[in-house]
């Protein structure tokens, strides 16, 4: 598919209005975060890098193909992309924002995971909100082994996000809506993580 033929493409619109929604709220700054939307079992579109998201046409979107993505060097966010379609084959949206919650709470909390407890807000990210909700932590965005381990314990646990230190947040879903949902509640719940951590010292 070529960049002009993305225009009139419906998953390309689709897309480009949610780069929009997101840039609206300040989680992608001076064109930071990637967001991507299949369009094939092994095909997806993906924005490009340092582009204002709150600007993106569909003809700015690049492709995103699995065995090219493994066999040529590209970079870390396309990696990560690839490596969350290829793992959780339901995915059909992965968004990764850099809002500053994320990002403060990736530099603070040094452990490998953190659990979220009490919060009714958890509904929306798992089946049962009694249960505790885990967000696991990658440390290195480029260590793809760990990046695939941590997706499928991720989705082993009904969940579908994870933070990456100094990168930020990673959500992925099978509706534009669902993916939509989740980064507004993740970063509520990590802004309220950071306000208590705040009041504890």
């Amino acid at each position: 598919m070529n960049m002009t033929a993305n225009q009139l493409n419906p998953y390309a619109i689709t897309l480009c209005t949610l780069g929009r929604w997101i840039s609206a709220r300040q989680w992608v700054p001076a064109g930071s975060g990637s967001f991507s939307i299949r369009t094939a079992s092994q095909q997806a579109l993906i924005t490009p890098h340092h582009k204002d998201k709150a600007e993106l046409s569909p003809q700015d979107l690049q492709p995103l193909d699995w065995p090219a993505t493994a066999a040529e060097p590209v970079a870390v966010t396309h990696q990560l992309h690839a490596s969350i379609y290829q793992q959780v084959h339901q995915a059909k949206v992965v968004l990764q924002v850099q809002s500053t919650s994320a990002l403060l709470f990736s530099k603070l909390v040094q452990s490998n995971q953190h659990q979220f407890v009490g919060y009714q807000l958890q509904h929306v990210l798992q089946q049962n909100p009694q249960q505790q909700l885990t967000l696991a932590m990658l440390t290195d965005a480029s260590d793809l082994v760990q990046l695939q381990q941590l997706v499928q314990q991720q989705h082993q646990l009904g969940l579908s996000a994870l933070l990456v230190r100094n990168l930020g947040l990673i959500v992925w879903a099978e509706q534009p809506e669902q993916a939509r949902r989740q980064l507004e509640a993740w970063d509520f719940l990590l802004h309220c993580e950071l306000e208590l951590l705040k009041h504890q010292h």
